[in-house]
């Protein structure tokens, strides 16, 4: 066998009777197996003079005539046809092999078996149900699907034992150029497998960023160019499989941000069904694809089958940033409601974020707000602020949930702080002035007048700033 694997006949030759040509491995393979898979010519002949079974299968059901066509040997194919090789030989997969020509994208051996061998017969589904058509999708074979449609009108749509599309095939396994051929040759999106999926939810699914726009096998592993090719060709980007899952929904689960920010550009509905996918990334942490779901302005009232809306799913998850996240864009969208005759340039100047802030220019109020509500607010006054600011029960609730010790009311006004200190920007007030006047309003005098000299001092530090901007302030 190892003289086989080398193509060395001398070695063959001097073994001489002695060979036993025959003779099985624990694979069930013969010295011809190794010699036509290393395409040796010469070691195939001399076999083959030996009068070697020709037909001896590996424990696999391959023939040698099965590893002829698979790895492309055209000449040593001829050469077993000639020793009477069975040619509608199957393997334990029932796989032929024009079959095993298709996979590999041998084109000069499928031409051979239907042009010379005369046996498109072979053309046939193995037990999956798979024909050569599809098999050479799967593989992103694209000689082989380009000549099996033009001569040899052998292109077909038609789906294996579990409802896979030679498009679903091909966009599972990554292959764009596939792909873009079955969409451009047939008239084919939208159709489902039996667990319900589309190939963009496959591509969705997929874990390969070439091939994410082929539809929903392309969404869960984030194979974003073939995404964005299915939804060219104007694939349906909600459809959903029997768990209810839409392609966004794969893609949010996986993180995937370019594959969901094309589906979202696409225009697919991200309030569909009742657990959306902002309550899955919310769930899950995805800061990313929070603040992406919020800017598009998906429903933050829906609840899922437990009725909790997505902000009670982040507070019950202990995920501090996307709770104060939401509430941010609650607060956002009911001012903006509220307010219609404004316009999108109420944030032209810094574009919109419900992500933590970090800028220089809001950093002596961030910590006067800090300053506020660890040493100068005491238990129950943040709540009586955030009442009066129009926080909800259920922003205050969530607010609650995260429990740092006995003195967790420090944190949780400074959170709150932040939150109301966003919408006020937005709405180009004086938040200084207010939070001065609701100190006063709300019974904290002392406060009230430690935050008004500290006001003095932050205007003091913004004025010299502004006299020498290369000057480093230690005050904080």
């Amino acid at each position: 066998m190892e003289a086989a694997k080398r193509n060395d006949v001398k070695t063959l030759k001097h073994l001489g009777k002695s060979l036993n040509v025959n003779a099985k491995n624990v694979h069930n393979r013969t010295a011809l197996h190794y010699a036509v898979a290393g395409k040796n010519k010469e070691a195939t002949q001399f076999l083959l003079q030996r009068r070697v079974k020709v037909d001896q299968k590996d424990k696999y059901g391959m023939a040698p005539i099965h590893l002829a066509a698979w790895f492309g040997s055209l000449e040593i194919l001829k050469l077993l046809v000639q020793a009477g090789a069975e040619q509608k030989v199957e393997n334990e997969e029932g796989l032929n092999i024009m079959q095993c020509a298709a996979i590999n994208n041998h084109t000069e051996i499928v031409e051979y078996i239907i042009n010379d061998m005369q046996m498109k017969e072979l053309n046939k589904e193995d037990q999956s149900g798979h024909l050569p058509f599809a098999l050479a999708a799967e593989h992103g074979s694209i000689e082989m699907l380009k000549m099996l449609m033009e001569p040899y009108n052998m292109a077909t749509m038609k789906p294996n034992k579990r409802g896979d599309t030679p498009l679903h095939l091909a966009a599972r396994n990554g292959h764009l150029d596939a792909v873009q051929l079955l969409l451009q040759s047939f008239d084919t999106r939208d159709e489902v497998n039996m667990d319900g999926e589309t190939a963009l939810y496959q591509a969705a699914d997929n874990s390969q960023e070439e091939c994410v726009l082929a539809l929903p096998n392309s969404c869960s592993f984030g194979d974003l160019s073939l995404v964005q090719l299915l939804l060219e060709y104007n694939a349906h980007t909600d459809v959903q499989n029997q768990q209810l899952e839409a392609p966004l929904h794969l893609a949010v689960k996986n993180g995937h941000i370019p594959v969901i920010h094309s589906l979202v550009a696409a225009g697919c509905n991200i309030n569909v069904r009742l657990q959306t996918a902002l309550h899955l990334s919310a769930e899950l942490g995805r800061t990313e694809v929070v603040e992406m779901l919020l800017k598009s302005g998906v429903d933050l009232q829906i609840r899922d089958r437990q009725g909790k809306t997505a902000l009670g799913v982040a507070a019950r998850a202990n995920e501090v940033i996307i709770v104060d996240m939401i509430i941010k864009a609650e607060r956002y969208y009911s001012w903006r409601k509220a307010n219609p005759e404004l316009n999108e340039s109420v944030h032209s100047e810094h574009p919109l974020t419900f992500k933590l802030d970090h800028r220089n220019e809001t950093k002596q109020l961030r910590s006067a707000a800090w300053r506020l509500a660890y040493e100068l607010l005491k238990p129950g006054d943040w709540k009586r602020l955030a009442e009066n600011w129009a926080f909800t029960k259920e922003q205050v609730a969530a607010i609650e949930d995260q429990w740092t010790g006995q003195r967790s009311y420090r944190e949780h006004g400074h959170r709150m702080l932040l939150i109301w200190l966003h919408r006020e920007e937005l709405a180009q007030t004086n938040p200084s002035k207010q939070l001065y006047q609701e100190l006063i309003l709300t019974g904290n005098r002392k406060a009230a007048g430690t935050f008004n000299r500290h006001k003095r001092k932050i205007k003091l530090a913004q004025y010299i700033v502004s006299l020498s901007p290369y000057h480093q302030l230690p005050f904080v």
